[in-house]
């Protein structure tokens, strides 16, 4: 099997880290509202749809991570041109980098609308998004060392926020999850599909693994940054069926900012808008990561510069995002996204283990001959 990456060991981060940079790419703008779209699906549910969900990320995991243990130190990138060839392995290198472009696009659209929505309605969304991306930028040029460590921060320092939603417990009944199991096999299946979109970031791993030191530790910190996005996602739905009344999620596009808008301060008496403007710090790490993913890509492919490339795949963002305005577009783009992402994600890992497990007994057979 080929090996085209040789890094520095300047270049290269420590394994535990993978538990950050998996858990800061799943945690996003997803988390504001996804009880709503699985609900609708799985009624109350939905706490299944989530575990589930869950479940499918760390099989996933065990299928990327087997996959790039046999290249040893490659990416999704080489993997591709070494199993497919190089014009091939382009063509599926060039709908990665297009996947990171929409999902970067998705991350950033929403959080604008949220900002405008919730703190700043009258806000230019040209300016927002200026500002995002020139953040990302700079962020970005550190390297990836810089970009782990806005992970690091972005999980430690927003710590605090979850264990107030303790806070709406006192409020909530119980008697919301029963009985379990009374919607059938196929809809809470379609709501752990629905989870899509907000659980999706993990397939990062393929594209940082070589950078990574101790390989033999990687896969226990990727499941357990997997299994701590889990909890939390699973955490905040089960506040969200025990507090919101029956038929009220449905009708709550951003449940989650409407649980902390309950919770008030002497000091403080709108919380919410702590909580979005302290979100910027959590969503970095998903534009860092998806534009450094896509800048490692577009290299290997048509060998551009990064800063050439950075400029250009910062402006094409920028104008996408002056023509997406209203909340149809934007819950469009989400729904499609997330389901092209679910065969990307959740699909194509499991072929691309079975091709790169027959082209490798294929490849040892003929060494043998």
């Amino acid at each position: 099997m080929k090996n085209s990456i040789q890094l520095s060991p300047k270049d290269m981060i420590n394994a535990y880290l993978l538990f950050f940079v998996i858990h800061g790419a799943q945690v996003g703008v997803g988390i504001h509202g996804f009880q709503r779209v699985i609900y609708q699906d799985a009624k109350h549910d939905a706490w299944i749809s989530v575990l589930l969900a869950g479940l499918a990320t760390h099989i996933i995991a065990f299928c990327m991570i087997k996959t790039l243990e046999i290249y040893g130190s490659n990416d999704l990138y080489g993997i591709h041109q070494d199993v497919y060839g190089k014009r091939i392995g382009n063509f599926f290198n060039i709908v990665y980098i297009l996947y990171c472009f929409v999902a970067f696009f998705s991350v950033l659209r929403n959080y604008i609308e949220v900002i405008q929505t919730w703190i700043f309605p009258d806000l230019a969304t040209w300016f927002l998004s200026a500002t995002l991306i020139l953040i990302t930028i700079y962020a970005f040029t550190g390297g990836l060392r810089v970009i782990v460590g806005v992970s690091f921060f972005s999980i430690v320092l927003a710590l605090w926020i979850l264990p107030l939603l303790f806070v709406p417990l006192k409020f909530s009944s119980i008697d919301s999850l029963f009985p379990i199991l009374e919607t059938n096999v196929g809809s809470i299946l379609k709501g752990a599909q629905s989870m899509t979109f907000t659980i999706i970031g993990f397939e990062i791993l393929q594209i940082i693994y070589p950078f990574v030191k101790d390989k033999e530790n990687v896969r226990k910190h990727v499941h357990l940054g997997l299994l701590f996005t889990t909890f939390v996602y699973l955490f905040i739905m089960f506040v969200s069926l025990t507090y919101y009344s029956e038929g009220k999620l449905t009708k709550t596009i951003w449940a989650t900012l409407s649980l902390f808008s309950f919770i008030s301060f002497p000091f403080m008496e709108r919380f919410e808008f702590v909580a979005v403007c302290f979100w910027m710090l959590i969503i970095l790490p998903n534009l860092c990561l998806y534009l450094w993913a896509a800048c490692r890509g577009a290299k290997r492919v048509v060998k551009i510069s990064g800063k050439k490339f950075v400029w250009i795949f910062s402006l094409l963002i920028f104008i996408g995002t002056l023509f997406v305005q209203s909340r149809t577009q934007i819950n469009t783009i989400n729904t499609q996204f997330g389901h092209i992402a679910f065969y990307i994600i959740f699909v194509y890992p499991i072929f691309l283990l079975f091709v790169t497990m027959l082209k490798k007994k294929y490849t040892s057979q003929k060494e043998q001959k």
